[in-house]
Formats: C-alpha cells, sequence, structure tokens
C-alpha cells in the first residue's frame, strides 16, 4: 500500500472538491509544504497568498466566511494553533463561521525542524475553543473523508494534518470510508482492554494490537478521528465492556485525546487509564522513527502500558 502524508492529501482533497465555487483557499507563503499549491494549479483564481502573516491570513478567511465562502486556511499547525489564535477564536469561532483551518506539520514528526516547530499542544488549545470542531485523521483516505465533512458541516473547523507519510488504515487515497464526525470507528474488536488512538498513533496502535494478541490479550481499537465533539458514547462502552482504557497520541497527555477522554471517564464511566502520549516536555531535533522511540509513542509503549492497565484493574 503507498505511504501518503496527510498533508498531501490535504492537497488533493482540495484540487478534487474545489468545483464547488464556494471553495476558496488561503496560505501563508507555504503552499508547496502545505500542499494548497494542488488546489492553485487547478483553481488559480481561488487560491491566495497572504504571506507570512497568520493572523491577517485568518481574519480574511473569516471576512470571506461572511460573504458565504467556504475558506481553508492553511499553514504549519505551530502557527496556525498558537501565532493566530486570537484571531481564529475572535473572528471566526465567536460568529461561528464557516473558516476550516487545515495546519500540517503538527507534532514530533515534524523531525529535525525541532520544538519550535513540533507542535504538540494544538488539539488542546482548539478543543477548548466554543463552536471549533477538532479532527486528527490518520491517513489520507480519512484525510480525504474529513475534508469532505468539514466541507458538508456548517462552522469553524481544525483538521490536524502530519509531514511524514504513513500507511494507509482505511486503503489508498480516493477510497470511499465510514467517516461521521464525532463517532469512532472500530478499527479491532477485544474485550481485555481498549486502545484509542488518532492521528499517526492509528497505525501504530494497530500494531500494538496485534503484539498484544500474540500474547493471547484482545484489544479493542477505536479511530477516534473526531477530538471535538468527542464520541463520549464509545468512551463509556469501553469503560464498561473492557474495564481499562489506553489513549495514544502524538500530542501532549495535557488536554489532547488522553485529557478528553479522561474527563469522560472521570464524571461518566470511571476506570483504569493510561495514556501514551508527549509528557510535560518539548520535543527536539531529530529523525521522526527515532523521536517516537525516545518519546515513547511505539507499539512497545502502548502494549506495555495496556499490560498495566489490564494488571491494575485486576
Amino acid at each position: 500500500m503507498t505511504k501518503m502524508a496527510t498533508r498531501e492529501a490535504y492537497g488533493k482533497a482540495l484540487a478534487e472538491f474545489g468545483s464547488d465555487e464556494r471553495m476558496v483557499v488561503l496560505d501563508a507563503d507555504l503552499s508547496k509544504s502545505t500542499n494548497t499549491a494542488t488546489f492553485r494549479s487547478v483553481y488559480p483564481e481561488r487560491h491566495f497568498n497572504m504571506g507570512i502573516a497568520e493572523g491577517n491570513m485568518m481574519s480574511v478567511a473569516a471576512g470571506m466566511a461572511t460573504c458565504g465562502k467556504i475558506a481553508f486556511a492553511s499553514t504549519f499547525a505551530i502557527f496556525a494553533a498558537e501565532r493566530a489564535l486570537e484571531q481564529i477564536r475572535n473572528s471566526s469561532c465567536y460568529p461561528n463561521l464557516n473558516v476550516k483551518v487545515c495546519a500540517t506539520h503538527a507534532g514530533l514528526t515534524v523531525g529535525e525542524d525541532g520544538a519550535s516547530h513540533q507542535c504538540i499542544e494544538d488539539l488542546s488549545i482548539m478543543r477548548a475553543l466554543p463552536n471549533m470542531h477538532v479532527i486528527s485523521p490518520c491517513d489520507a483516505a480519512s484525510t480525504r473523508a474529513a475534508i469532505r465533512v468539514a466541507m458538508d458541516t456548517n462552522g469553524p473547523f481544525y483538521i490536524r494534518l502530519g509531514r511524514l507519510p504513513v500507511e494507509g488504515v482505511y486503503g489508498e487515497y480516493g477510497d470511499d470510508i465510514a467517516f461521521t464526525l464525532g463517532k469512532v470507528n472500530v478499527l479491532r474488536e477485544g474485550g481485555d482492554v481498549t486502545i484509542i488512538a488518532t492521528g499517526t498513533m492509528v497505525n501504530i496502535a494497530l500494531a500494538a494490537c496485534d503484539q498484544l494478541a500474540s500474547e493471547g490479550i484482545h484489544a479493542r481499537v477505536l479511530d477516534m478521528h473526531t477530538i471535538k465533539p468527542i464520541d463520549e458514547e464509545a468512551i463509556i462502552l469501553a469503560s464498561k465492556e473492557t474495564g481499562a482504557v489506553v489513549t495514544a497520541e502524538e500530542h501532549t497527555i495535557l488536554g489532547g485525546l488522553g485529557g478528553a477522554v479522561a474527563e469522560v471517564l472521570s464524571e461518566k464511566a470511571p476506570c483504569i487509564l493510561r495514556r501514551v502520549g508527549v509528557m510535560d516536555i518539548f520535543g527536539q531535533s531529530g529523525k521522526p522513527e527515532a523521536l517516537l522511540s525516545l518519546y515513547r509513542l511505539t507499539a512497545e509503549h502502548i502494549a506495555e502500558a495496556a499490560r498495566d492497565a489490564i494488571k491494575c484493574k485486576s
């Protein structure tokens, strides 16, 4: 199966769905890196290079949305979620406008660019904003589905995309897959423990599931592609049926997927929870695979957390 970065799938999806003349695409002088250049090659009159002025780009996107456009605004996650946060909050979320912030180069797997560009806080930040939908697709097919859902759903979106090519969980780009906003996809059934993963960690969670299966441990694996609104029903069911939950995310454990799941469990269905993610530290420069290992974001570390959760519930 062909590996493809979710940022590349994003560019393809813009070009594919760009026949809808309501779509406009804005970029902060990074169109080759974010892959919005793919859209520009087909619809140059609806692509706008806003320069290195991310806050202004978000405000212009909001202005376009007030005129009936569906505005896709793209830059690196570190600049979208943090440099332009005020404009996203006040210009898009507060008036509940049709602005889709599609942020690439998220997480540790930006690699050699180092801590200054490794955005590991964006899910926490974006899910705290009223009216904001937050999606973290795991592969090319789910990215395509996420862009289509964002096109069809009114209101602001934050879609988290990566730089590193990843294997298809659902198939190749262009494959139609089941993708419902706010509802998990169950990838594996199991009754011993539930692994809830998002983004790049979904593939890794499946590898952990295989490793656990070889030990006689049956893990349920959920792709939590929508961080907000979170699928509370699936989380509660996992707690009641397996009694142990492990979350996995290429993001800080504070406030992202792990935080969101912990909120649901603590209020509605308490059970053993282990969070696999970046601890309360910054990243550093390095090869993506080496960084995932260093920060304990591997199949072995997910399996270890699962074993510990099962042990603690018994």
